[in-house]
């Protein structure tokens, strides 16, 4: 059984056991509720509103992580200006612990 969940504006399909970084969810140790989008077990698929009505997919903050350093720059032409910068996104790397169907 697996499932399509949505986090952080992305979606992800998941399985239970699977390991995956997503958008910042909270302290490292604390389990979290993430809202199916569709579930899928064998030959059955559900993606209604009604039929996800019950469900529900755990999984645990394993850590905090960063993301890879993305640089910027920006240049005006014939005035001397120039400016580089950099970004790392704060990450939660996550444990899928169980997926119910309700």
């Amino acid at each position: 059984m697996y499932a399509v969940v949505k986090t952080g504006g992305k979606q992800y399909r998941v399985s239970e056991g699977d390991r995956l970084t997503v958008e910042r969810l909270g302290a490292a140790g604390t389990d979290v509720e993430l809202t199916p989008i569709m579930l899928v077990d064998g030959d059955v698929t559900v993606a209604t509103a009604a039929g996800l009505a019950g469900a529900t997919v755990s999984a645990r903050v394993i850590d905090e992580v960063r993301g890879p350093k993305i640089i910027g720059f920006t240049y005006k032409n014939k005035s001397n200006q120039r400016k580089r910068w950099g970004h790392r996104q704060n990450l939660a790397l996550i444990e899928i612990t169980s997926i119910s169907k309700g």
